[in-house]
């Protein structure tokens, strides 16, 4: 018996605009003669680099390592020279720059020594998850938060149910939809070692109803397969944003995740089919991640489709290969249409989050010239996580920071859905972001003043102790020096004595 789909909140029900880039096979981008590297290419620290310019360098050598306990290590996507580390743009909405290294191909494409594990089950959980860390593998759907973490639930937490997430609800992004068609094998190999990493027993590997190609590749991989058991594909509607992961959970378990809560406290681990595939990869064949698979469309790409491209190959080069008739400067987003966001610099890297490029598409979250709020409650009705955008926005454009963690700012996942309906044109999640970044930055300078109140405090306490300690130790030597010096007195007191003493008997 089919367990019933749960369902969640609002959403939206998008056209997908999906079929030029799946008309052909994935195909490899051609190899770029210069490769640019950020280290920050995953949520939290980033990598710390461990070769110098000058240095040569193999396809799939270290070049990074992880910096912190919530970060994964860097590798180098092809033979070359390292050419330089130095602050470099990266692809991200504030047009910042940051330590990039560059590598100049030989063109070689000569590989390391691959240390393969024909069977994983020879490593411990722990073993898998130090490799997976040293491959640099993080989620591939977007968020790039570092695999290896998801993969450990501690002593506290017993998985239940592993997700493997193959939804891909934003329009025009296929990159999902094109590695199950093609490489379904390599995706199970990666499930078959999180469940052996997790100790889970089952697994559901979700898939909107719009992929019918990827659907029956998935299923007929599975069919093959005799190691799976409680493995299941599952078909779930489409509608918008079902791939956002705690949505996902809802409707595939109807289950939900509590607020400021995450998926391990209701026991349900999810990972991206990329993603799956990379750790398959990486476990089985010793492949570090290196590469990952871009969708490129739009109305101004020629040749849509999607593109196994090395990490640090420059965008321009990608949409060259693409025929792309693109002006100077003319903006194209990174990301889908709902949640990516404006590039204008095309010599900017691929990186390990880059999962799609849209040429000639307008950004649903970018409106010019908003009107005033109407207060229709559109935003509310489409709302997945019912939240109250309105409310939101008004303390949100206000600074009034308390009120937004009163509405629940933080449980916002920036899916876009407001912005979309707002017929006033109002650039909600803009605003939103704003709050969220405003509120990080305050509680950080707030964390750095109370570290700095408590240093002081810190200070004064360690400089009255010793104050206390100094006025101990005068005190004890003064009393030393009295005991002294009433002995030596004693002692004199006690000779004179004795003095007159003999002096009397003389005298008698």
């Amino acid at each position: 018996m089919t367990t019933p789909l749960g369902s969640f909140p609002g959403g939206l029900v998008l056209d997908g605009q999906k079929k030029r880039s799946t008309y052909d096979a994935i195909r490899k981008t051609p190899l770029s003669k210069k490769l640019i590297l950020p280290l920050q290419q995953h949520i939290g620290a980033a990598s710390d680099p461990i070769v110098q310019v000058g240095d040569k360098v193999l396809k799939g050598q270290k070049i990074a390592r992880a910096d912190g306990h919530v970060s994964v290590y860097l590798h180098a996507p092809s033979s070359g020279t390292i050419t330089a580390i130095d602050e470099q743009p990266i692809p991200h909405p504030s047009g910042l720059s940051a330590l990039c290294i560059t590598i100049e191909t030989d063109g070689e494409e000569r590989w390391i020594d691959l240390e393969e594990t024909p069977d994983f089950t020879t490593l411990s959980e722990h073993e898998i998850r130090h490799r997976i860390r040293e491959a640099g593998i993080v989620g591939l759907g977007g968020a790039g938060f570092p695999s290896f973490i998801k993969l450990n639930p501690g002593v506290h937490h017993t998985v239940e149910t592993l997700i493997i997430n193959g939804v891909e609800c934003e329009p025009y992004i296929t990159c999902d939809d094109m590695i199950m068609r093609e490489r379904a094998e390599g995706i199970l190999d990666g499930i078959e070692i999180m469940r052996y990493a997790l100790r889970v027993n089952k697994c559901v590997i979700a898939i909107e109803d719009n992929k019918p190609e990827a659907i029956s590749a998935m299923e007929l991989a599975l069919a093959r397969r005799n190691d799976l058991h409680n493995t299941s594909v599952v078909v779930i509607p489409t509608r918008y944003p079902t791939g956002s992961e705690k949505q996902l959970i809802q409707v595939v378990t109807g289950k939900q995740v509590p607020s400021n809560g995450l998926p391990i406290d209701i026991g349900i681990v999810c990972h991206n089919v990329g993603t799956s595939y990379a750790i398959g990869r990486a476990i089985s064949h010793g492949e570090p991640l290196i590469s990952r698979i871009v969708t490129v469309t739009g109305t101004d790409v020629k040749h849509a489709g999607n593109f196994e491209t090395l990490f640090g190959t420059p965008m321009h080069e990608l949409l060259s290969f693409c025929d792309t008739h693109r002006e100077a400067n003319e903006p194209f987003i990174l990301g889908g249409p709902m949640m990516g966001y404006n590039l204008s610099g095309d010599h900017l890297p691929i990186t390990k989050t880059a999962n799609c490029i849209l040429v000639g598409v307008d950004n649903a979250a970018r409106q010019a010239d908003p009107l005033p709020c109407i207060r229709c409650g559109e935003c509310a009705t489409v709302c997945p996580v019912s939240l109250l955008p309105q409310q939101l926005y008004w303390y949100s454009r206000s600074k009034d920071l308390e009120k937004t963690r009163e509405y629940n700012l933080f449980d916002c996942i920036e899916c876009g859905c407001c912005s979309y309906v707002c017929p006033s044109k109002i650039p909600l999640v803009h605003y939103f972001r704003f709050a969220k970044t405003e509120t990080m930055n305050h509680e950080l300078e707030t964390q750095k003043s109370d570290n700095a109140r408590l240093r002081h405090e810190n200070r004064l306490e360690r400089h009255e102790a010793e104050k206390k300690e100094k006025e101990a130790r005068q005190r004890q030597r003064k009393l030393a020096l009295a005991a002294t010096k009433a002995a030596k007195e004693k002692e004199q007191a006690e000779k004179a004595k004795t003095a007159e003493s003999q002096s009397d008997n003389q005298e008698k």
